[in-house]
């Protein structure tokens, strides 16, 4: 696959921010601080980490449930493994493409822009409950009233996300609730600007339209809303294993804090892992909380690199299994059009 400028982009961007976060600190210390850390508690804070996306996986069923009932989790979790690799080895954050490819190779009957259209609604449900964590984290007299983030308050950040991901909803329920509105007016436009793209595009928007079908029912949006709080509630906790394994004793709302702050940080283009981008905001994030840069950055690098590896393996061994190709990955909505010929080895699901 191509990088692209947005890869280009994300490289520079953090490698400078890594050497913003660096220029300060005494390497040597932070050496000594890694090694002198509780290592039982940060192994407890990387399986803790890694935990989390089987969970996503099952939040994932329950959104794809009215496209394709009863997913196997087998496929799910092996999908979603798939697209946390992709995104850790690949620049410019292919990883939900990669995601929504891997489960339509095993899951012939999901296609892949409703595969896609249901990643869109599982990552504004993350911004929810992560902005929604992040206020509650504001509340705890921990942390030092007027905290300031990149020149603006903790409290602009999140009440400014917070309407961004009401505004995406509200988008998302006008593709529910109107699409055959709007599929006329995409209809309309063209017919006479593109005419060769008008069926493939009513199409998509179809199959993008019933992606978002989980939004129509109060109570698949409630269990959606549960496995998303459980899991932003254990990635929590494992940040704040990570800090008593190095020694910070920042309360649990400094964790809740921390990974919505990162969570902003990784939205922007960045180095396959967010190197660079993790550390400098775990840096500002906990320096908050009255954490040197030394102890920061000692955490920060500790707790990447072992929350990394497990997943990282993980996904690039199914992806092997799966016989796929990264270069499949610039062309992934020509599935759609090959869901029904049959299919061949890739295709078949290799269990549960």
């Amino acid at each position: 696959m191509k990088i692209g400028w947005r890869g280009a982009f994300g490289l520079v961007l953090s490698a400078a921010l890594l050497w913003w976060t660096l220029r300060g600190v005494d390497l040597h210390e932070v050496w000594l601080l890694l090694r002198a850390s509780n290592v039982a508690l940060f192994l407890a804070a990387a399986t803790a980490g890694t935990l989390i996306f089987p969970l996503r996986a099952r939040r994932w069923r329950t959104i794809l449930d009215p496209v394709a009932p009863g997913l196997p989790l087998g496929a799910l979790w092996r999908a979603v493994a798939i697209g946390m690799m992709a995104n850790n080895v690949i620049p410019a954050r292919v990883g939900e493409v990669a995601r929504a490819y891997a489960l339509t190779r095993e899951q012939p009957r999901v296609p892949f822009s409703a595969a896609f259209a249901s990643i869109a609604v599982d990552r504004v449900f993350d911004a929810l409950v992560l902005f929604l964590l992040m206020f509650l984290a504001l509340l705890d007299p921990a942390l030092p009233a007027g905290t300031r983030i990149a020149g603006q308050s903790v409290v602009t950040l999140a009440g400014g996300g917070t309407l961004v991901i009401a505004g995406l909803f509200a988008a998302f329920y006008c593709v529910v609730i109107f699409p055959a509105r709007l599929i006329a007016i995409f209809e309309f436009f063209a017919r006479r600007v593109a005419p060769r793209y008008e069926e493939r595009g009513r199409e998509a928007l179809l199959a993008f339209a019933s992606g978002l079908s989980v939004l129509r029912s109060p109570r698949r949006f409630a269990a959606v809303l549960w496995w998303t709080l459980l899991h932003w509630l254990l990635n929590a906790f494992a940040f704040w294993l990570g800090f008593r394994a190095v020694g910070i004793a920042a309360p649990f709302s400094a964790a809740l804090f921390l990974q919505g702050l990162i969570a902003i940080g990784v939205a922007v283009p960045a180095s396959p892992g967010f190197f660079g981008i993790f550390e400098a905001l775990a840096t500002v994030g906990l320096a908050a909380y009255g954490v040197g840069a030394n102890q920061a950055v000692g955490w920060a690098i500790g707790y990447h690199l072992l929350s990394f590896v497990p997943i990282t393996v993980l996904g690039a061994w199914y992806f092997t299994r799966l016989g796929l190709h990264f270069q499949e990955l610039g062309e992934p909505a020509r599935q759609d059009s090959h869901l029904d010929d049959g299919g061949g080895p890739a295709r078949e699901s290799s269990g549960g």
